[in-house]
């Protein structure tokens, strides 16, 4: 619990996550450790304001001076990254409140996580500065990702510039820094990303409430190991779904990991029952792994907001078909079986013998040329019960195609531009979102070719507006989260 005689400190959140004059506390001459590490990274990925390295030796680094002390940097700073040894902090966060600093983040380690009198007193002696009018980010965390500014977190010299809708806060850095490169990859932007650590000051309530109003964040995501105040907690939480979807992944919910938390960032972690019920209270949506927090992020990012029941899935290959009847069902979805004028239109496209248009559509061959598969999407999107339609390409059957052919590459064989614009159009013309599913069952050094093409694929999809998940249980799982929340709203 929040001492009753803590002061609030009024936070501008513009000049954190946006600063114009930024001080380093920490840089090394020689180009080693966190200070240097974070300015190199701030260069690479293009910080947009300026930069003041501090090390008491002085002299250059990257082109810029370094200046000796906080002090002695030339008018007020915005921002500070604080990377000194864990003793020196307080006496740095004086010295950036002194210059006018709004907040500061603190990379070294050292703390309360020690779980030693000595680290429980450094973070008494840093909250006891925050007290006194600077908001802190940290200590034990890698910082902050905003595309817009170029802030970037530690390390992350070629992050993505390109702002999106995912508002990201994390008492991991590790966790955070990853799944940075998990939405570049798998399609989806933040508008902010913030580790904060042991979370001395700001924490996981406060940025509750920033993100909730924060109109460059549609999508609130929160990886958690531990709590302040989980009444104020809870207010925020149920404030901020009611806005916008706000997606928990919460560590150390097993005894094992509940351990594992308390020497990580010193929180705890509580008991699995209680946070799943706050969660569901809350209306929010709860995740259980580092995977299902990116699926759900890139569903919310990229699918129309409703609810989905009724669903379609076409690919190749019986054993597919009954796979996702099983999977829909687990997930609150379901296959209307197709019939009539649209069942004849799509037998009319398939290839025979082989084929079904009974919905799961088993289109025979997983080489089915792109205007059948426009006549498919197509027809099955004019049928009234179907929400959304799942594409299963098995693109890894294209090897052994090549090879018979002696085509001279994959490239050459997979029409995959063609395969993207058939996607957009029945999205455009049916108004039903379509998800690409991508599975590669071919994994050896030999098959990097079919690796490839799968990334490849990725890009011209996303480019088109069509999310992509590696398996059928992925995308559906993803589906039911977006249902799940629309439908709790009302849509």
């Amino acid at each position: 619990m929040q001492p009753t005689n803590v002061k609030t400190i009024k936070t501008d959140f513009e000049r954190i996550f946006h600063p114009r004059r930024l001080a380093i506390a920490g840089v090394s001459t020689q180009a080693v450790g966190f200070g240097s590490g974070i300015l190199d990274s701030l260069l690479a990925i293009g910080f947009e304001g300026e930069i003041f390295p501090v090390n008491p030796r002085g002299g250059e680094i990257f082109g810029l001076k370094i200046y000796h002390r906080i002090e002695d940097i030339p008018g007020e700073i915005d921002f500070a990254i604080i990377c000194v040894a864990a003793d020196l902090v307080p006496a740095a966060l004086a010295a950036c409140r002194e210059k006018g600093a709004a907040g500061a983040e603190i990379l070294s380690a050292g703390f309360r996580e020690l779980g030693t009198a000595e680290g429980i007193a450094r973070e008494e002696a840093i909250k006891a500065e925050a007290q006194k009018g600077i908001r802190i980010v940290g200590p034990n965390c890698f910082g902050i990702y905003c595309p817009k500014s170029g802030l970037t977190l530690l390390p992350g010299p070629d992050l993505s510039r390109k702002s999106g809708p995912v508002g990201f806060m994390s008492q991991s850095g590790g966790l955070a820094i990853d799944f940075a490169f998990m939405g570049m990859g798998l399609g989806f932007g933040f508008s902010k990303m913030i580790s904060f650590g042991n979370g001395s000051d700001l924490r996981e309530t406060e940025l509750l409430d920033y993100f909730a109003d924060d109109p460059e964040t549609g999508i609130i995501a929160l990886y958690m190991e531990g709590v302040a105040n989980g009444d104020r907690f809870f207010r925020a939480l149920k404030a901020a779904a009611a806005k916008k979807p706000v997606i928990i992944y919460k560590g150390g919910l097993s005894e094992a990991g509940n351990r594992a938390v308390a020497s990580h960032t010193a929180s705890l972690g509580g008991s699995r029952v209680i946070w799943e019920s706050l969660i569901r209270q809350a209306g929010a949506i709860q995740v259980h792994d580092f995977q299902e927090l990116c699926h759900a992020c890139l569903a919310f990012s990229l699918l129309p907001r409703r609810s989905y029941r009724g669903m379609t899935v076409l690919g190749g290959g019986g054993a597919l078909g009954v796979a996702a009847c099983d999977a829909a069902e687990a997930n609150g979805l379901f296959l209307p079986p197709l019939g009539g004028a649209i069942y004849d239109a799509i037998t009319a496209a398939l290839p025979q013998p082989g084929s079904s248009a009974a919905n799961p559509i088993d289109v025979a061959s997983p080489m089915v040329t792109p205007q059948a598969l426009k006549t498919v999407l197509l027809e099955a999107g004019r049928d009234e019960r179907v929400d959304i339609q799942i594409q299963v390409s098995l693109l890894h059957h294209y090897k052994a195609f090549v090879q018979r052919m002696k085509l001279p590459s994959l490239d050459a064989a997979v029409p995959l531009t063609e395969f993207g614009d058939v996607a957009r159009e029945a999205v455009e013309k049916t108004g039903k979102p379509v998800v690409l599913v991508l599975p590669n069952y071919r994994q050896t050094v030999h098959d990097l070719d079919v690796e490839g093409l799968v990334r490849q694929a990725r890009e011209i999809f996303l480019a088109n507006g069509i999310p992509v998940f590696g398996t059928l249980q992925d995308a559906l799982q993803a589906i039911r989260h977006v249902s799940d929340y629309y439908r709790r709203q009302g849509l």
